[in-house]
């Protein structure tokens, strides 16, 4: 059987993740739903973000570290993309006011695609 993962990270991100955790410690990702920096995927040290009942764990992403870096999403947005692949890429410009990279120069983002059949079947999102 194939693993499959709702989350990946570009090697650009990766790098940054990379260089990030040097500074601050192992790290994690948030996806909230909201408006303006509230839609960007933010990037914490772990335990300063705590996440609850109303937040989905989509994943891990391996950026070479010696730990994957965890990845969230509140329930409410998650029922919006809960039929997407989400990569979390970077760049150039101002990140969110909380998240780590903001200093840097660079911001993360989230590209999304569909996914596809095989996955949709092992998510449980198959219809019919």
């Amino acid at each position: 059987m194939t693993d499959y993962s709702r989350v990946d990270v570009t090697e650009a991100a990766a790098s940054l993740l990379r260089d990030l955790t040097k500074q601050h410690g192992p790290l994690m990702f948030h996806q909230s739903g909201g408006c303006c920096d509230g839609s960007s995927p933010m990037c914490y040290p772990v335990g300063m973000f705590l996440t609850g009942s109303g937040d989905v764990h989509l994943g891990a992403i391996d950026a070479g570290l010696d730990d994957p870096i965890e990845v969230y999403m509140s329930e409410s947005q998650f029922e919006y993309w809960k039929y997407t692949h989400l990569t979390i890429d970077v760049v150039p410009g101002r990140g969110a006011g909380f998240s780590v990279e903001g200093p840097t120069g660079m911001r993360f983002l989230i590209r999304s695609r569909m996914l596809e059949p095989a996955e949709l079947a092992a998510f449980g999102l198959a219809k019919g």
